[in-house]
């Protein structure tokens, strides 16, 4: 398992469930890198581009909360909901439209006031009163690191084996071109008959390493969180240019598309967290006082035509891919259809627009 971020420890913990032997490796800890910086936010509601993505976006919901039923919720499932509202004609036309469509879709969603929110879920919001907000009950967000940290746990309990603090330099081929070997930066050598690239932002050098090419944009983003005595909100929101959350009992995240348009500019990263707090505090008033702690620019995993790439790559039998944005809505979902695929060779319909072959040598 290259990659012990959502999607590695998805897949991973799903293996050792059914007995497979097992291998995380990872550069740092798991769930340390861009699983620990993203927005973390578990919906459907902003993926209805296509059908068959929303489609999986919504089973990757539902299994999340299979997987809290089974792993118990603990502190990084909190389906709270998540709230929406614009700030211009527009904007707001499009959210109204898109809450409609996902109603057609048997999609949960609710338009209230901005004062209605105010007296029943966000009293610490200052969104004016006649705007309307839409209300996604059935959503979620997802404290990363601490469900890798379980799922990884419970698959080294059961068996499977860490190798944090190293990467793989090369990965090495049979004489049928399938998967044999994989060399790892440390010095060792493991004989594995699968491998699973699940490198997140690493992954098309991963590809690479077997003559095949990943395609991925270049997307970066910049996460901030705030240290707050008592945080003010109680679920995942996106307001006008700003998108908050909680992160537990004293911490709140913050990030912004507009924002992150400024990554390439020049702007420090610690400019860009004083941005992101001041946007945050004209929403929520009561984070002027919180203070900032941590902020990360990362590069989200992201292949080239925005959608995931999961599954075999016949052309290199043994070698499979899980490289994906939104992995922390997908994860669970991914990690469940992709490691029966591994064992049992069968591939799921949920998965048949986003194979890995779309991509062409």
């Amino acid at each position: 398992m290259i990659g012990g971020g959502i999607l590695g420890a998805c897949v991973g913990w799903n293996l050792t469930r059914y007995g497979a032997e097992v291998v995380f490796i990872d550069a740092g800890r798991p769930g340390e890198g861009v699983t620990n910086w993203s927005f973390s936010w578990a919906n459907a509601s902003n993926k209805t581009a296509r059908k068959s993505y929303f489609d999986l976006n919504v089973a990757g919901m539902a299994a999340h909360r299979e997987l809290a039923r089974t792993i118990g919720p603990d502190s990084w499932w909190n389906p709270s909901g998540h709230l929406r509202w614009a700030d211009d004609p527009t904007a707001e036309a499009k959210l109204l439209e898109t809450a409609d469509l996902l109603a057609s879709w048997d999609y949960r969603a609710e338009v209230y006031t901005g004062a209605e929110v105010r007296r029943r879920l966000e009293p610490a919001l200052t969104v004016p009163g006649e705007v309307p907000v839409v209300f996604y009950p059935d959503e979620a967000w997802v404290h990363g690191r601490h469900l890798v940290g379980r799922l990884v746990g419970q698959a080294v309990a059961s068996g499977a084996e860490l190798r944090s603090g190293t990467t793989v330099c090369d990965i090495g081929t049979g004489a049928d071109g399938s998967i044999r070997t994989v060399a790892l930066s440390d010095g060792s050598r493991l004989d594995v008959d699968v491998v699973v690239n699940a490198a997140g932002p690493g992954a098309a050098h991963v590809a690479e390493l077997v003559a095949r090419h990943l395609p991925m944009r270049r997307e970066p983003g910049v996460v901030t969180r705030i240290d707050c005595a008592q945080v003010p909100v109680h679920r995942a929101m996106h307001a006008p240019h700003i998108e908050i959350r909680p992160d537990g009992d004293a911490s709140v995240v913050l990030h912004s598309r507009e924002i992150d348009a400024l990554i390439d500019t020049g702007e420090d990263p610690t400019e860009l967290a004083q941005l992101l707090h001041g946007l945050a505090r004209h929403v929520v008033p009561e984070l002027g006082t919180s203070r900032i702690t941590q902020t990360r620019v990362v590069d989200r995993p992201i292949p080239a035509d925005g959608y995931p790439s999961v599954g075999a790559v016949p052309s290199v039998p043994g070698y499979y891919e899980a490289v994906s944005h939104s992995g922390i809505t997908l994860g669970p979902v991914i990690g469940r259809l992709l490691a029966s695929e591994i064992l049992s060779g069968k591939r799921d319909e949920l998965l048949a627009d986003f194979r890995p072959e779309r991509f062409h040598p």
